[in-house]
């Protein structure tokens, strides 16, 4: 059976609706936390599938989190292997960061439900199912754009919201794996200043997660299981 390894990079974000179109695309699921002893000795050009979740931290922090170069360095292998990745979010900024973009704070928190505009001019772009259906963003970060990879979709907010290169690598910033994990809750509970800084409520996030949360998945599943068919 073909394996899959998710990193996560705190409890609260992993991989949430995603895994299912993963299974069932016949991959054997592990994950590995970064706070696990075995994190720095692992191999990742190992598994057939990589997959990096979210995280708080930025790409430029690595004096307080040292974990984030050794995980580069090994990212890197594997990306000039061309072995099949996917991020997200925090992950997402980290492959740009290996593949030489610079990764920067900024100008405004992105955080709640609103569509990716899905550039069409890119032959079978993934994102194609998620187009018109409002996903959840959560972020302050961006990343110049990297070299060699096509730009997949964008918001009003922040021009660089997806890129891939060639069929292997799916860079998110958005986080389509989100709508019917409980886990939100623990998001809205530790960062609601998140929220207010980027001009929302807590109180009606959550509502809206609730109300647009499913058909998020739905459709994010949908571009997860697109990617992965095509992989080489």
């Amino acid at each position: 059976m073909k394996t899959a390894l998710i990193i996560r990079h705190v409890p609260h974000e992993g991989v949430a609706g995603y895994r299912q179109p993963i299974e069932a695309a016949g991959y054997d699921v592990a994950r590995v936390d970064v706070t696990d002893p075995e994190f720095s000795t692992l191999d990742l050009c190992e598994p057939d599938l990589l997959i990096m979740m979210g995280g708080p931290m930025g790409v430029y922090e690595q004096d307080a989190h040292p974990w984030i170069a050794c995980q580069m360095r090994r990212l890197s292998l594997r990306l000039m292997a061309d072995r099949p990745t996917l991020g997200v979010c925090f992950g997402a900024q980290m492959i740009a960061g290996a593949l030489g973009a610079t990764v920067y704070p900024g100008a405004s928190k992105e955080v709640g439900f609103h569509p990716v505009c899905v550039d069409t001019s890119v032959a079978d772009n993934p994102l194609s199912h998620i187009d018109a259906v409002p996903v959840l963003h959560w972020h302050g970060d961006t990343f110049t754009r990297p070299d060699g990879v096509e730009m997949l979709g964008s918001t009003s907010a922040y021009d660089h919201q997806a890129f891939r290169r060639g069929r292997n690598l799916l860079a998110l910033q958005f986080h389509a794996e989100m709508g019917e994990d409980p886990r939100f809750d623990d998001w809205l509970d530790q960062w609601p200043e998140a929220v207010v800084d980027a001009g929302g409520c807590p109180l009606a996030l959550r509502e809206t997660h609730a109300e647009l949360g499913p058909a998020a998945v739905a459709a994010g599943r949908a571009m997860i299981s697109a990617w992965l068919s095509q992989l080489h």
